[in-house]
C-alpha cells in the first residue's frame, strides 16, 4: 500500500512547490510587464543581502559576500528583444525569398549556358 502511495505523495510535493514558486513569482510582478519586473528586481537587489547576512550570523559563519554585479542594460529596452527580431525577420521574409529566388534562377542560367 505505502509503495502505491509514495509516488502520489512525491508528485503532490512538486506540484505544491512548483505552485508556490509561480504563486510568489507572480505576486512579485515577474510576470508582469517589464516595468514590475524592473520594480521586483530593484526590491530583489535590496532584500537579498540584509537576508545572507542574517543568517549568517545566526548560523555562525562569517564570511565577506562578493559585490553585486551591475547590469549594464536596462531589462526594459532588452524585453522581448527576441520577439521583435522574430517578427522583423518574418516581415523581410518574401522580399528576400524573391531575391534568394533570383539569384537561384540566375546560377541556373549560368550553369546551362
Amino acid at each position: 500500500m505505502a509503495a502505491k502511495i509514495l509516488p502520489v505523495v512525491k508528485l503532490a510535493t512538486k506540484v505544491t512547490i512548483a505552485g508556490g514558486a509561480l504563486y510568489v513569482a507572480y505576486g512579485s510582478g515577474l510576470l508582469g510587464s517589464s516595468e514590475q519586473g524592473s520594480v521586483a528586481l530593484g526590491k530583489a537587489k535590496a532584500a537579498i543581502p540584509p537576508a545572507v547576512q542574517e543568517w549568517m550570523k545566526y548560523f555562525g559563519l562569517e564570511a565577506q559576500l562578493p559585490t553585486i554585479p551591475t547590469v549594464e542594460f536596462s531589462p526594459v529596452q532588452a524585453w522581448n528583444s527576441g520577439v521583435r527580431k522574430t517578427i522583423s525577420t518574418l516581415s523581410e521574409a518574401p522580399t528576400n525569398a524573391v531575391g534568394y529566388t533570383n539569384q537561384g534562377f540566375q546560377y541556373m542560367k549560368d550553369l546551362t549556358k
